[in-house]
């Protein structure tokens, strides 16, 4: 007879491409301002220490390939922002990871969308207040397949674009990130133990922006297919 008081949630997973294996999520991490040009948009400029923030597993929407995804409109909001990113999916882990060791822990990569509630996350800059309402709200991670990087090998460049109902909106190369996906996963193993199942989105380039109930989304990556999310 199970000790739990009500039955524990369910394990997130997201499917592995081109096989019946599933990724199980521990750890949800996003690296802030990462291209330039964002960060220009953002109103910053420089190369400053890379910072974190984070999205509760279960804020993730799985979607699976040649599927249309939907996520809700949220709650609270009247500035709903995409973010187009590149997750690297974790294998393996560590404590005060180096650099040249870093590209040893990724199992995979997949597509994601870090949605934003701008005016939220806005003003809790204003205020010093932490982010959880702008970004770790319910439905905010749609993610597509992972694919295991024995496939696609390792991911230092390639073309990175979000379309809103058909018009290019971001269109970038991972070669434009601020700090390399190593770089990323050397320094947050500095902050945290890192573990297989931790996800880290790496970044959104420029060209962020709003979208509203009946658009349609879909972000790309070279090799990696395409995520279709329409908001609802």
């Amino acid at each position: 007879m199970s000790d739990y008081v009500f039955a524990p949630p369910a394990v997130v997973a997201i499917p592995v491409a081109g096989s019946s294996d599933k990724f199980p999520v521990r750890r949800v991490f996003c690296v802030g301002r990462n291209y330039a040009e964002h960060a220009k948009e953002m109103g910053f400029t420089g190369r400053e220490d890379p910072f974190f923030f984070s999205k509760p597993a279960d804020a993730l929407v799985v979607v699976p390939d040649g599927i249309q995804g939907e996520i809700h409109y949220p709650p609270k909001t009247s500035n709903l922002h995409y973010e187009m990113e590149l997750v690297v999916a974790l294998g393996s882990g560590g404590k005060d990871i180096t650099v040249e060791q870093a590209d040893s822990c990724i199992f995979g990569y997949a597509l994601g969308l870090d949605m934003t509630r701008r005016d939220l996350q806005g003003e809790a800059k204003k205020q010093g207040r932490p982010w959880e309402v702008g970004k770790a709200f319910d439905e905010s991670g749609p993610i597509g397949p992972i694919h295991p990087v024995a496939k696609t090998g390792i991911l230092n460049s390639g073309a990175i674009a979000l379309e809103v109902n058909g018009t290019v909106k971001q269109n970038s190369d991972l070669d434009q990130l601020i700090w390399s996906i190593p770089e990323s996963i050397a320094y947050l193993s500095g902050l945290f133990e890192l573990k297989a199942g931790d996800l880290i989105f790496t970044g959104t380039p420029e060209g962020v922006g709003a979208v509203v109930a009946g658009d349609k989304m879909m972000g790309r990556f070279a090799g990696l297919g395409e995520l279709k999310v329409s908001v609802i």
